[in-house]
């Protein structure tokens, strides 16, 4: 996508995600929701040589939660995505994990680049990707109108496996007014390469989700009444699978921090 063939606005939104990787390479922490309206958003993931075929083939397994947008070769930091933007730097929080665990999050991965070099880095839809068009279309986004993370949950549904990796599916919420919940439906449904339409709508049980208000990654939001929980497939699913499998070393995003590239959103529309 050049710049030759955007619109001003899609300039103007370029300019904005430019501005802030720009930012969170200077040591900005925040999530990254409603940040350059209209812009692509990814997840990421990345894995020592060794095990990026494993993942690759999770992903191909997986395609609703790991729709991969880019694969980064084994030691490069750069992404076809976002011109000189640098995935180890430009993304506002990153998570680091040791033999299935969390180790901690820093805010500049150059260092674990350094430590092992042959890291294939993949990036992963993002459904913040079709919130613009959902705000477009006079649906509220609640994480965003309440300048919040975006609740996320572990379900009791399990992903298909690939070679060492399996883990359960990892679910956004959204709450949605019920009758605005078929064309929350048939507008993320518009995006298939960042999650695309809901995998469930109503009961959380049904999800083995017990509290909607004790997310396991991000923040609880506000739900009215009149309102319907929409769980979509999340990009965090990535990260419980190397929990469940022990995966030696990976760095990934810290959820609902994302990496914000320079494809407009409608690229991804169809």
């Amino acid at each position: 996508m050049t710049a030759a063939v955007l619109t001003p606005a899609q300039r103007a939104a370029v300019d904005a995600a430019r501005q802030a990787r720009a930012a969170y390479r200077g040591g900005k922490v925040a999530p990254t929701a409603g940040v350059a309206p209209g812009m692509t958003q990814a997840n990421l993931i990345a894995l020592p040589r060794d095990w990026a075929w494993d993942f690759l083939l999770y992903a191909q397994r997986n395609p609703k939660p790991c729709p991969v947008l880019d694969v980064i070769e084994a030691g490069s930091h750069q992404t076809v995505l976002a011109e000189g933007a640098d995935v180890r730097t430009d993304i506002p929080l990153y998570r680091v994990w040791r033999d299935g665990r969390l180790a901690g999050e820093v805010s500049d991965a150059t260092p674990l680049w350094q430590e092992h070099p042959d890291l294939v880095s993949f990036l992963i839809g993002c459904s913040f990707t079709f919130e613009t068009p959902l705000q477009d279309a006079g649906i509220e986004v609640r994480h965003i109108s309440q300048g919040r993370n975006v609740p996320m949950y572990r379900t009791n549904r399990p992903c298909r496996s690939a070679g060492r990796l399996h883990g359960e599916l990892v679910v956004s919420m959204r709450p949605i007014a019920a009758q605005r919940v078929a064309d929350a439906v048939s507008i993320s449904g518009r995006f298939p390469a960042v999650h695309g339409t809901p995998v469930h709508i109503g009961d959380p049980a049904a999800l083995g989700i017990a509290d909607l208000g004790r997310p396991d990654f991000g923040e609880p939001v506000r739900i009215d009444p009149g309102e319907v929980p929409v769980f979509w497939a999340c990009g965090v699913t990535p990260q419980a699978a190397v929990m469940a499998s022990g995966v030696p070393f990976a760095v990934t995003h810290a959820p609902g921090h994302m990496f914000i590239t320079d494809v407009p959103d409608s690229h991804y529309h169809v």
